[in-house]
C-alpha cells in the first residue's frame, strides 16, 4: 500500500514542473523544397514548447539553433520532436546546417489577457 501511494506521488511528480506551463497545442515546422515552412514562428513568452519538425523533403535536414541551444537531424520523409522554451521575449534564429541558406525565425512575446 504504502509502496502505491510512494509510485502515485513520484510519477505525478514527473509531470508536474514548477515555474512554468507547457502549450496546449504543438508548433508545426515543415521542410519543403529546401525551404522552412513557415519560415518565421510565433510562440508566447513563459511556456515551454513542443516542436514537431516534419521533413517532406527526401534529403536530410538539420535543424540548429545556436540561440535555442538545439541541434537535430530530421530524416527525409521524417519527422522529428523537440521542446523549446520556456523563452524570454526575443527573436531566435534557427537554420539547416546542411544548407545555411535555409533560415528562420522564432520570435517569443508575452501573451495578454483580454479581459471583457
Amino acid at each position: 500500500m504504502l509502496a502505491r501511494f510512494f509510485l502515485t506521488y513520484v510519477v505525478a511528480g514527473i509531470f508536474v514542473i514548477p515555474g512554468f506551463a507547457f502549450a496546449a497545442d504543438p508548433l508545426m515546422l515543415a521542410i519543403h523544397n529546401s525551404q522552412f515552412e513557415p519560415k518565421q514562428l510565433s510562440l508566447p513568452t513563459a511556456v515551454k514548447t513542443k516542436l514537431v519538425i516534419r521533413n517532406l523533403d527526401g534529403i536530410p535536414a538539420e535543424f540548429e539553433s545556436t540561440d535555442l541551444s538545439r541541434e537535430v537531424i530530421v530524416p527525409g520523409h521524417g519527422e522529428v520532436t523537440i521542446f523549446i522554451g520556456p523563452l524570454d521575449p526575443g527573436t531566435y534564429q534557427f537554420f539547416n546546417d546542411f544548407n545555411h541558406e535555409m533560415q528562420g525565425t522564432i520570435v517569443a512575446k508575452p501573451t495578454v489577457n483580454k479581459e471583457n
